[in-house]
């Protein structure tokens, strides 16, 4: 794991994904690389140090619509992440993630930890499923429909 710096952000901004998964291709602007340097990103790199993807914690792991929902309303650790596309759909994502709940269990203690996906993300929702977060709210912004999951405490102990 490395700290996010301004190289590791604009190569994650750079990505590109295939449809229908291109919802999260991003544009490499000043604001999206400050936003990826605001301190609650990490970057997962391998032996060879290459990227694999990254994680984000708190206000950064939100979708800003959920707030008229109210969704977030539980003060719970927020965990965002993003995996490299040439890795996606290979069967690492267990793995992966699997990882950055353990540095946020190690981290943050056993509070329960909460993301949010795009509802046509059944892969990644599948996924969730089999590291034990739930389904707990389902809301729109104006370009998709999300959901919120939750992993709680009893279910983070080993």
């Amino acid at each position: 794991m490395k700290k996010m710096n301004k190289t590791l952000a604009k190569e994650i901004l750079h990505w590109q994904y295939d449809p229908p998964y291109d919802f999260y291709n991003n544009d490499c602007t000043d604001e999206n690389i400050k936003e990826m340097l605001n301190g609650t990103y990490n970057a997962l790199v391998d032996d060879h140090n290459r990227l694999v993807g990254f994680f984000c914690v708190g206000e950064s792991a939100k979708v800003p619509a959920g707030y008229k929902f109210g969704v977030y309303k539980e003060d719970w650790i927020d965990m965002g992440l993003g995996m490299n596309p040439y890795l996606v759909g290979k069967g690492n994502g267990f793995e992966f993630c699997t990882y950055i709940i353990d540095f946020i269990k190690n981290r943050f203690g056993e509070s329960p930890i909460r993301l949010t996906v795009a509802t046509f993300n059944k892969r990644a929702i599948h996924l969730y499923e089999k590291l034990g977060f739930v389904c707990e709210n389902r809301f729109n912004s104006d370009i998709a429909e999300f959901i919120t999951m939750i992993k709680n405490s009893a279910e983070l102990k080993n």
